[in-house]
C-alpha cells in the first residue's frame, strides 16, 4: 500500500473536484493513496478572495499561536498534493471540525486531533495500513506531503526522517532559508550543524523550488522552499555501531564554537586517542567539526567510541 501525509485546505470548496488544491494554514499532516488525483479545493483561479471568503464564513482567523499562513497559490499545491485516502494530523480542534465537515461524504479521510511533534506518528500508520488490508493488498511506503509551520521545522524532520521503514519520501513546504541550509550545507562554514549530518544519515535531500511569501495569507515576512527528502531504508543506513551514540557524539562534536574535535570529545577519549583516529583516516589532528562530512564522522565514532 502507498500513502501520503498532506494538508488539504478545508476551508474552500469543490471537494470533488481535480484542477486546484491550495492548503491550509502550516500545521496539519495527513496520509493518502498515491494512486488517486489530487484533493481539489476550489475552482476559482481568485484563491486569495477565495480563502478570505471561506475564512469569513466560519468566522475564522489565521491563528498566529500556531503559525498559520493560508496557502493562496493552488498551482503551488498541485505540486505539493496529489492523493486521496488521507489520515490528517491536525492540532487545532476548529480546522479539524472543518476538515470532517468538508469530507464527510467520504471514508477515504480519517482525521486525528493531535500536536503532530508529539502524536506517535508510527502507530498511527500502522494502524492506517492495517485498516486498509481489506480493501487494498497493494504494497509499498507512504509519504508524506506537508506545509508545516517554520517554527517547528526541526522537530518534524528528527520525527520523520528515521521513519524509511514506513515513508519512502517526505515533501515539505520550509522557509527558504531553513531549506537551503538542509540541502546545500557547506563545510567549513558556521551554517554546517549537527541537523545536516542528521538528514544525510536518514535520506538524500533535494530543494525543489522556491515560494515567494506573497503566495501565504497572513504574508510572512519570510519566502519559503520545497525540499523532497528521500528517505534510506534502514539497510542503507550509515554502518555505524549505535545510532544513538553516533549522535551524541556528533553534537558534542559541535559543542562549542571553533573548537577543534581533540577538545569537545574528550569525554570519550584522550586528546591523544582523537589526534591519532583523525590521522587514521586521513585528516589534520586539529581538525573540527565543521570540516568533516559524514562519512568522517562514520569513520571518526566507529574508531573512538565504544558502544
Amino acid at each position: 500500500m502507498t500513502a501520503s501525509l498532506l494538508f488539504p485546505n478545508p476551508l474552500l470548496k469543490n471537494p470533488e473536484s481535480r484542477p486546484k488544491s491550495p492548503l491550509p494554514a502550516y500545521g496539519s499532516i495527513t496520509s493518502a493513496k498515491k494512486r488517486s488525483a489530487c484533493i481539489v479545493c476550489a475552482r476559482s483561479q481568485d484563491d486569495y478572495h477565495a480563502t478570505l471568503k471561506a475564512l469569513n464564513s466560519k468566522g475564522r482567523f489565521p491563528r498566529k499561536s500556531l503559525g498559520q499562513h493560508y496557502m493562496l497559490n493552488s498551482e503551488i499545491n498541485e505540486q505539493l498534493a496529489g492523493a486521496a485516502d488521507y489520515l490528517p494530523v491536525e492540532k487545532d480542534p476548529h480546522m479539524v471540525g472543518l476538515v470532517k465537515e468538508r469530507f464527510a461524504s467520504t471514508d477515504r479521510l480519517k482525521v486525528l486531533q493531535e500536536d503532530f511533534v508529539k502524536c506517535h506518528i508510527r502507530s498511527y500508520m500502522l494502524s492506517f495500513f492495517e485498516s486498509r488490508k481489506s480493501t487494498d493488498t497493494s504494497s509499498g511506503c507512504a509519504k508524506v506531503v506537508a506545509n508545516i509551520p517554520f517554527n517547528i521545522s526541526t522537530d518534524v524532520v528528527k520525527q520523520l526522517l528515521p521513519m524509511g521503514d514506513i515513508f519512502s519520501e517526505v515533501v515539505l513546504l520550509l522557509q527558504e532559508e531553513t531549506a537551503v541550509r538542509l540541502v546545500e550545507p557547506s563545510l567549513r562554514t558556521s551554517e554546517y550543524r549537527p541537523i545536516n549530518i542528521f538528514v544525510n544519515f536518514y535520506s538524500e535531500p533535494e530543494y525543489k523550488f522556491k515560494v515567494p511569501r506573497t503566495n501565504f495569507f497572513p504574508q510572512p515576512n519570510v519566502d519559503a522552499a520545497v525540499v523532497t527528502f528521500k528517505l534510506k531504508q534502514p539497510t542503507e543506513y550509515p554502518a555505524v555501531t549505535s545510532t544513538k551514540s553516533f549522535f551524541s557524539m556528533v553534537n558534542s562534536a559541535f559543542n562549542g564554537k571553533r573548537k577543534m574535535l581533540r577538545k569537545t570529545l574528550q569525554h570519550l577519549c584522550t586528546s591523544l586517542e582523537i589526534e591519532k583516529a583523525l590521522r587514521d583516516i586521513g585528516l589534520p589532528a586539529t581538525s573540527r567539526p565543521e570540516e568533516l562530512t559524514l562519512d568522517d564522522f562514520v569513520k571518526l565514532h566507529n574508531l573512538i567510541v565504544e558502544v
